[in-house]
């Protein structure tokens, strides 16, 4: 992910002017990330320590967005609505 396409995605999922680490900007990079990796590991099958990475990547996901569903659901729907993630 460039700097530029993380500039992007946080102006995106930002909640205020100055946010930058609330849950869905977080979300919202790991979600980045995760197709990045699973794009890579289409083509190296055989790449173990970057899909160990990846299990890390989608537990904090699912961590984080376990926390805003119990805390806010109104807003963890609209973001998996927004990511077009399974849920």
């Amino acid at each position: 992910m460039t700097k530029e396409e993380k500039l992007a995605t946080i102006e995106q999922f930002k909640r205020s002017e100055n946010d930058c680490g609330s849950v869905e900007v977080q979300v919202a990079l790991l979600t980045g990330r995760i197709k990045e990796l699973t794009e890579h590991l289409k083509i190296h099958k055989k790449d173990f320590s970057t899909r160990r990475g990846l299990l890390a990547l989608v537990n904090q996901r699912r961590s984080l967005l376990k926390y805003l569903s119990n805390n806010d659901f109104a807003r963890y729907s609209a973001l998996i609505a927004k990511l077009g993630l399974r849920r």
